[in-house]
């Protein structure tokens, strides 16, 4: 059912929005791929959610301005690492702009049999194919159809809330 109230509603400014999404909190991960060169691109991200179990898909959001959108949006496979309280350096390293990610941090190997650049010490690492690409704003939704999932130690999940890193109390 769709209701209506006869007059266009207000519109909200970005600012205040971002503001307001402040309050939500969110996990952190890891999102790392290949171009077709075979060089590593990686980013950190919040906009992550899981969509369907059959078939398995998650969603990444990615806006448009970002440096890995390309390598991102054309690549057949990308990985998702989510990441845990001892990630937190790792997290700040990939959300820095202008700076070679990689060199930056430790610990991410090919993914075995893919080459996919992967954190073999995340919490969970999900292997995806690209199943689609949906416009939305001003940012692209990425969906992946799960491939192979790899599960590291149980820790406690890094989540984006306030602006800034955070690691929930048990």
């Amino acid at each position: 059912m769709t209701m209506s109230t006869g007059t266009a509603p207000d519109s909200v400014e970005p600012a205040e929005f971002r503001d307001a999404m402040a309050h939500l909190a969110a996990p952190v991960t890891v999102v790392t791929t290949l171009d077709g060169a075979g060089r590593r691109w990686g980013f950190t991200a919040s906009a992550v959610t899981s969509v369907s179990m059959e078939p398995p898909l998650l969603l990444v959001g990615i806006g448009r301005e970002s440096s890995c959108h390309r390598a991102l949006t054309a690549a057949d496979e990308f990985v998702v690492n989510l990441l845990g309280e001892k990630h937190r350096a790792t997290a700040r390293a990939f959300a820095t702009r202008d700076t070679d990610r990689f060199a930056a941090t430790e610990g991410f190997e090919p993914w075995p049999g893919a080459g996919l650049p992967y954190l073999p010490g995340a919490t969970a690492a999900f292997r995806c194919r690209r199943a689609g690409v949906v416009p939305a704003g001003d940012h692209d939704l990425v969906l992946g159809e799960l491939v192979q999932i790899h599960t590291g130690t149980s820790a406690a999940p890094l989540v984006w809330y306030q602006r800034d890193f955070h690691t929930p109390r048990r």
